[in-house]
């Protein structure tokens, strides 16, 4: 059975649409795990990693084939060790080598989300299949 990553915060708004849908998903797409997961503790992610998280910036549902497509940010104290920098961090490490990034806008509308994600997931994960 494929795993999805959701990352999020169910407690900031513009962080936790990806969470708010995620039982919803689970029913329709009942062939994939879908693993709640903060991204900044230690987990055992596998080698080709797939993620569901919040995009800043984006206005539609975007796949990521690359960390590298995201902008590199300052990072000041321990407070900026976010999701990215933590899944470069595991990747320098060779502890994953491939991320998709199923990015989400933090403004869709939930049952807009729900649609186009549950087709956007199908349709990775049958590539992959390949």
């Amino acid at each position: 059975m494929k795993k999805v990553y959701v990352f999020g915060n169910p407690d900031l708004v513009m962080d936790s649409l990806p969470l708010k849908i995620l039982s919803e998903l689970e029913k329709q797409l009942p062939q994939i795990e879908f693993v709640a997961q903060d991204p900044n503790e230690e987990s055992d992610f596998p080698e080709n990693l797939i993620v569901l998280d919040t995009a800043i910036g984006i206005d539609e549902i975007t796949v990521f084939d690359s960390l590298e497509k995201f902008a590199k940010v300052p990072r000041v104290s321990m407070h900026d060790f976010d999701a990215l920098t933590n899944l470069r961090y595991l990747q320098k490490l060779g502890k994953i080598k491939t991320v998709k990034i199923i990015g989400v806008p933090a403004t869709l509308d939930k049952k807009i989300t729900l649609a186009v994600l549950t087709a956007s997931v199908a349709a990775i994960l049958s590539q992959l299949s390949r």
